[in-house]
């Protein structure tokens, strides 16, 4: 039975699970956002997340925690170097999961993974719609009503003045 067990096991023994899971965490740090499957995804946020949330605090304890999982230098040093500065005030949700569809062989569910704070397009989109805020409303204004009624009057006045 498997009671209280929340994590997936992904159909691997634990060394090969927790090998895949630090290599894609690895992948995911170097090039922030990587293509896989829906499975994998979810149990990657769940490992890489702590991850990342102990490069807030740039230590030499922190440091070695983060490479005894990750086991690779090029990864930790950018983690806590550049990751560390965007997320710093950020207080969790480091990761988001974007669903793409089905893969054509085996038609299983893919997506990517990517760093929160690395996606250019939604952050300029997000800095735009902050700046434009349009709110829906019903189609009838008050405002445009009351307009309406005296740019009407308006135009009945020019033909007279013009005659």
């Amino acid at each position: 039975m498997r009671h209280n067990k929340k994590f997936n096991h992904l159909s691997r023994k634990y060394a090969h699970r927790n090998a895949m899971l630090s290599n894609m965490t690895t992948s995911l740090i170097l090039h922030k956002r990587i293509f896989t499957t829906l499975a994998k995804a979810k149990a990657l946020r769940i490992y890489a997340e702590p991850i990342i949330n102990r490069a807030k605090n740039d230590t030499t304890a922190s440091r070695r925690e983060v490479f005894s999982m990750l086991q690779s230098k090029e990864a930790v040093t950018e983690l806590f170097s550049n990751i560390a500065e965007r997320i710093a005030e950020r207080p969790g949700g480091y990761t988001r999961i974007l669903k793409m569809g089905n893969r054509l062989g085996d038609n299983a569910k893919v997506c990517f993974i990517e760093l929160v704070d690395y996606n250019e397009a939604m952050l300029e989109a997000k800095k735009e719609g902050t700046a434009k805020k349009a709110t829906r409303r019903s189609r009838r204004s008050t405002k445009k009503a009351a307009e309406a009624p005296a740019a009407e009057a308006e135009k009945q006045e020019e033909p007279k003045a013009e005659e």
